[in-house]
């Protein structure tokens, strides 16, 4: 685990509904919720510039964040940001509780390492990332900031898939859950630059229909044949 600490101030609201949440917005204000672990949802309020300020960093994403309340302090996830579709705000954040006993289900970043001294690209090949993040579980105390994939001996035409990952202790792929067969899917890839190919088939498609029209009659000789 990473010793990045996120610390996130919130208030309790008890005015709650649309109306309410956009007279919060409109005062620089997000409305939130916490639920979990046993325990019932409680609508919160916070500080709109520290929230984005915070989104900001990757590492928050995958992080177990301490919400603090009042004079309380509890462990939580994020599990939903809803953002205005037209204008860099925050509509609403989820947090999630954790228990140090209980298992979570979260998405981690992807850090890919090796792309530029991979095997393939030395040969013309351009890698081609399928995933930039993906779902693991794990107990919070395994809980990692990111997953590096290491491309470096990734030849041409070949493909890392989910089962090539290699991930710390007692963390599991979510989509690996039910075995392999057709949840085995591909990560990142190096082929051919798909430009380059486009172009070779372009050229080989002209060329074709190039050597089509010079082997059918003419017009011309089609009439003298008629004649």
């Amino acid at each position: 685990m990473s010793s990045i600490k996120f610390e996130l101030e919130a208030e309790v609201r008890a005015d709650i509904g649309k109306g309410a949440s956009r007279r919060l917005r409109n005062t620089n204000k997000v409305p939130a919720v916490v639920y979990g672990a046993g325990q019932g949802p409680i609508s919160l309020t916070l500080d709109h510039n520290k929230v984005v300020h915070a989104l900001s960093n990757e590492a928050f994403y995958s992080h177990i964040l301490i919400l603090k309340v009042g004079k309380t302090s509890e462990k939580v996830i994020l599990k939903d940001v809803q953002r205005d579709p037209s204008r860099p705000r925050v509509h609403h954040l989820d947090f999630l509780r954790v228990r140090a006993d209980q298992k979570l289900t979260m998405h981690v970043p992807l850090h890919f390492e090796g792309d530029e001294k991979a095997e393939g690209v030395k040969e013309g090949g351009v890698v081609y990332h399928a995933m930039n993040d993906i779902e693991i579980s794990c107990l919070p105390a395994d809980l990692p900031e990111f997953l590096v994939i290491d491309t470096s001996k990734l030849k041409l035409d070949e493909t890392l898939h989910l089962s090539d990952i290699k991930l710390p202790k007692g963390v599991e792929l979510t989509a690996l859950s039910h075995g392999v067969e057709g949840h085995d899917l591909p990560v990142v890839s190096i082929h051919k630059p798909r430009m380059v190919e486009d172009e070779v088939a372009i050229i080989a498609e002209e060329e074709g229909t190039e050597a089509a029209e010079a082997a059918a009659p003419s017009d011309a000789n089609e009439e003298g044949k008629k004649d």
